[in-house]
């Protein structure tokens, strides 16, 4: 791996989290060019996070060596999924009003399912949520009650990224037109079911 010195430390507490081994560390100019010994699975979703952490200027080349025993858990990430809890179209006004639950991977007007992870809670813990709820109409109308729904954008992953994201109970679902994250077990009272047995 190539980085500025600068942002050295960070990188390397990064390959060393995903039980990578320093093997040489090499100054040229303002570059250090690093050798790591690191598990196949603990490449999985390093580069972008070696991406973001030295600005976009890490260079980072692998190759297969050779099998070694297990060296132990690598960290996966602590937050918990909203988990769709009906099928239908994403509507901007239910997505909006469940924003501040966490972020979400669906765009308004995308078909989705039940079971599916439609976006990351803020908290450990998984939420099935609605999102296909529209707004209920009345007759009353009041000056500033019908804002415009003022959606972030869907954070969308590439299939290293999905595959790095993803929990024990989850799947990732790769079709000619999408990338989803799933459930394994598509309704809650399954899940639920599953985690007592």
């Amino acid at each position: 791996m190539i980085f500025r010195e600068s942002v050295s430390g960070r990188a390397v507490e990064f390959v060393t989290m995903r039980k990578g081994e320093m093997l040489s560390m090499e100054a040229k100019g303002e570059r250090m060019i690093c050798e790591f010994m690191i598990p196949s699975r603990g490449i999985i979703g390093l580069r972008n996070q070696l991406l973001t952490a030295t600005a976009g200027e890490a260079i980072m080349a692998h190759r297969f060596k050779e099998y070694q025993p297990l060296k132990g858990a690598i960290p996966g990430r602590i937050s918990g999924s909203l988990v769709s809890m009906e099928n239908g179209t994403a509507i901007p006004y239910s997505i909006d009003k469940l924003q501040d639950r966490g972020k979400f991977f669906v765009e308004p007007g995308e078909s989705i399912y039940e079971g599916q992870v439609i976006g990351e809670n803020s908290r450990q813990d998984d939420m099935a949520v609605n999102i296909t709820k529209a707004k209920k109409q009345s007759n009353v109308r009041s000056s500033g009650a019908d804002d415009k729904a003022k959606i972030v954008p869907a954070i969308k992953f590439s299939l290293e990224e999905a595959l790095e994201y993803i929990q024990k109970d989850e799947y990732v679902e790769v079709t000619p037109n999408h990338l989803r994250l799933r459930k394994i077990r598509l309704t809650e009272t399954d899940r639920k079911r599953n985690k007592i047995a």
